[in-house]
């Protein structure tokens, strides 16, 4: 049964595939070679897959190369919006900072004039107490020279009554006339001079009152010139504080534990930041001005401590030039990728993202060229496979601070940079990082 199936197959090739013959020939004999049907129909075979394979790969060669040139393309627009949006935030950020530093000069000077009134207020003070002071002084002398001239009144009396009984007659009327003037002319002088500093008192009381209206309507003006310093302070607190507070909490960060961390670190007293304290015990001031500006140069100190948290978290991207994101954080092809790849030139300049200190600068196995910095909060940032490494173990780095270059080292297979942030000594994802600071820097 067999071979009658074969026979018939090899009828069939031999009307389209007849044996074939190649002859060799040489100066001494002449061979030849016999191509049989089944023989020509594998080598057809042969040739037809692997120009059809040749065919396949040079498509998804070309259409991959034209994906990844509109890739590429797509991701420089993005880039560059990206970096566009990152200057205008910056930008807008720095007016920001000029207008709180503004306004705090404003609130200084602000603070001073109301120092100065208050000093006004209570000179004024002190002089109407001493005015009701000198009317008290001289209502006791009057009151004091009339019980003596009433106590001399009556000892005159008692002397001429003593003077008739022994003589047998009062003074002369001339005598008696002469007292009266006298006593009179005491009398008048006594209360001019009482009515003369009675209206100097009057005309120094009156001149306080008008200073202290006058006082009382700076006082008005300056504290209405202040509440709108006050209310634009705490506008722009809360538009500087709000979206920083929010990008350390996207970042799954702890802002209390992370603020008190940095106030240990930078725990120096005194300065513009120190809340205003008028009691010599260090009590809180009582009244509203103070305690709103105590509030402020709270949230000020808090602003303060996240710029200093910022610098030292991250949040940046390692590269500024023109990249694309060729494979991101979580399990690939059966193994957990515990960092992010960024794709770009050979040569490329790769950045810290934080401040740190560099804990290792070598090869290491898989990662090739490695850098590993050491941030504050247990914070570990890593970069691999580099070209070139431009950092030692022990050197301090800033943000911004070039580290190295993007290179092929190690278990790689085409230029990138492996970029890894651990929390920890656990790996988490960069992307958290990146995305929480968006919209601040």
């Amino acid at each position: 049964m067999k071979t009658t199936i074969f026979l018939r197959l090899h009828a069939a090739l031999e009307r389209y595939l007849p044996e074939q013959r190649l002859f060799l020939r040489s100066d001494h004999e002449t061979r030849f070679i016999r191509l049989r049907s089944e023989t020509q129909l594998v080598v057809l075979v042969g040739s037809a897959l692997t120009v059809a394979w040749t065919i396949v790969a040079t498509s998804i060669l070309l259409m991959d190369n034209i994906g990844a040139g509109s890739l590429r393309d797509q991701a420089q627009r993005e880039q560059a919006v990206y970096e566009q949006r990152l200057n205008d935030l910056a930008s807008e950020r720095d007016l920001r900072a000029g207008e709180a530093q503004k306004a705090q000069k404003r609130f200084t000077l602000a603070l001073a004039e109301v120092s100065k009134m208050q000093s006004e207020l209570l000179r004024s003070e002190d002089r109407r107490k001493e005015l009701e002071t000198g009317i008290d002084v001289i209502q006791s002398t009057l009151r004091r020279t009339m019980t003596e001239r009433d106590g001399a009144l009556a000892k005159a009396a008692g002397l001429e009554l003593s003077l008739s009984r022994k003589t047998g007659s009062t003074r002369t009327p001339e005598g008696r006339i002469e007292d009266m003037r006298q006593t009179v002319s005491f009398l008048s002088d006594a209360l001019n001079l009482t009515a003369t500093e009675r209206d100097a008192v009057a005309a120094e009381a009156a001149k306080a009152y008008d200073l202290a209206s006058s006082l009382d309507y700076d006082r008005q003006l300056l504290q209405n010139r202040n509440d709108q310093i006050f209310s634009q302070l705490e506008d722009a607190m809360t538009i500087s504080v709000e979206p920083l507070d929010k990008m350390f909490r996207a970042a799954g960060l702890n802002t209390d534990t992370l603020l008190d961390q940095v106030r240990r670190g930078y725990s120096g007293l005194g300065g513009p930041l120190t809340p205003i304290a008028i009691s010599s015990r260090g009590e809180e001031p009582l009244d509203p001005d103070s305690l709103r500006a105590n509030s402020i140069l709270r949230e000020l100190d808090r602003l303060n401590l996240y710029r200093l948290a910022a610098e030292k978290t991250p949040f940046a991207i390692p590269l500024k030039s023109s990249f694309r994101y060729t494979s991101g954080f979580g399990p690939r092809w059966g193994r957990m990728h515990e960092g992010t790849d960024f794709a770009s030139a050979y040569g490329t300049p790769i950045y810290a993202t934080a401040d740190g200190v560099v804990i290792h600068a070598d090869w290491s196995s898989g990662y090739g060229r490695l850098v590993k910095i050491q941030h504050e909060f247990g914070i570990e940032t890593r970069y691999g496979h580099m070209s070139k490494i431009r950092v030692k173990v022990g050197q301090r780095v800033s943000r911004g601070d070039q580290i190295g270059d993007m290179g092929n080292s190690g278990r790689s297979t085409g230029t990138h940079l492996h970029y890894e942030v651990r929390v920890g000594g656990k790996p988490v994802n960069p992307m958290t990082y990146i995305k929480a600071a968006r919209d601040v820097f």
